[in-house]
């Protein structure tokens, strides 16, 4: 299997392990943040919201430019961009610039990470599955190591994670520059009109909003959990994200590789939902080191979801891949982006555990929603000749 993934492929891997990083490298220091800057949870939660609101709302032109310029350029871009803000995010001198710059962050994510996928792909001459999954081991390595670095870089400054960020996205870019290539297969140039036809799909339209669902959930455990989490030490925060981190990991890479071909995609994934929904259930009740396993264990659930709808997004699709992942990025990042705000919003004005049970009725729809269009699914993955998790 490593011999289908060539240099480029490898490169572009390691930058998206960063990436991912860099949106949990924040989660051990926003208490630090917080009081830094004399700010209470609901305005702290405004430096996940921008970042993912820029990154959702870019999603409709980045996948398209990169088949206008090429992936690697767009790539680069992405990577020089995050550079460029996570270094001022460091040196930002209040909570309204910190914002805005992690907006700025936010646009390169987006430029990054709808490029990387098709690329990973593209270059590769694996299966389609074996390149998401490779991506997907990426995600979650990120996920896992961005607020174990949070943390302990936070524990000397709160500025650190993010010049330390910076510093990683550098060496990113380099091994990009140097070893990345654009695929042979190139997809023809794309508007961002073809996002939008994409989501007339019905398929394609029901994995993003559902996706939509998840992400909301996700994300109050990524970016609004932490504020739950009170006298705890940054380096212990980083510890316990680090463990919800590997989880994902282990699960979106071993856990679904194993279960699909016996379950099918739909299937498990309506299980996996629903198990998930029973998480946040009891994150509801729970409190200190009890809320502590619940939030690691979440990442069980949370990776085989990640690597599900990522892959649905490709399988039920009919259009080209950063087509695809255009779409369906668009839509689920826009409910990340509602997650911090409006879970801190909840949380500071009827107290901080009722942000879980939002989160959990949210996902118990997208369930909902998704048993009653299953065979719509079905359907699309037979279309594209992904029926029953092939």
């Amino acid at each position: 299997m490593i011999k289908r993934f060539p240099p480029a492929v490898w490169a572009t891997t390691f930058a998206t392990l960063i990436a991912f990083m860099g949106i949990g490298v924040v989660d051990p220091i926003l208490s630090q943040i917080g009081k830094a800057m004399g700010a209470n949870s609901f305005q702290v939660e405004w430096l996940f919201t921008s970042y993912i609101a820029v990154m959702a709302l870019s999603m409709l032109i980045s996948g398209v430019l990169g088949t206008i310029f090429g992936g690697r350029r767009v790539l680069l871009i992405g990577l020089g961009l995050v550079v460029i803000f996570a270094t001022a995010s460091g040196l930002s001198p209040n909570l309204v610039v910190l914002a805005t710059v992690r907006a700025g962050w936010g646009l390169g994510n987006a430029f990054f990470t709808s490029t990387a996928l098709s690329i990973i792909v593209g270059a590769s001459s694996a299966s389609m599955s074996e390149a998401i999954t490779l991506y997907e081991a990426a995600l979650g390595l990120g996920i896992a190591s961005g607020p174990l670095l949070g943390g302990f870089l936070g524990s000397f400054w709160w500025r650190y994670p993010f010049f330390g960020t910076a510093t990683l996205m550098a060496i990113a870019f380099i091994l990009t520059f140097t070893l990345v290539r654009d695929p042979e297969n190139k997809e023809p140039p794309r508007g961002p009109q073809d996002i939008f036809i994409a989501m007339r799909h019905p398929a394609v339209l029901t994995n993003a909003l559902i996706g939509l669902a998840y992400s909301f959930a996700f994300f109050t455990i990524l970016a609004y959990s932490p504020f739950t989490l009170k006298n705890i030490s940054s380096m212990s925060l980083g510890f316990t994200y680090f463990a919800w981190g590997i989880l994902v990991g282990i699960s979106s890479v071993f856990v679904v590789n194993w279960l699909r071909p016996l379950l099918g995609t739909i299937r498990l994934l309506v299980l996996n939902l629903v198990g998930l929904v029973a998480v946040f259930a009891v994150a509801g009740f729970v409190h200190g080191s009890s809320l502590l396993l619940v939030i690691v264990i979440s990442g069980f659930f949370c990776g085989i979801a990640n690597a599900l709808f990522t892959t649905l997004a490709m399988e039920v699709s009919p259009y080209s891949r950063s087509i695809s992942s255009g779409a369906y990025n668009f839509v689920r990042w826009a409910g990340a982006a509602l997650a911090p705000v409006i879970s801190g919003f909840i949380g500071d004005k009827f107290g901080a555990q009722v942000p879980f049970f939002v989160s959990g009725a949210i996902l118990l729809i997208g369930m909902l929603a998704l048993v009653i269009r299953s065979s719509t699914m079905e359907t699309a993955l037979a279309a594209t000749g992904h029926a029953h998790g092939e």
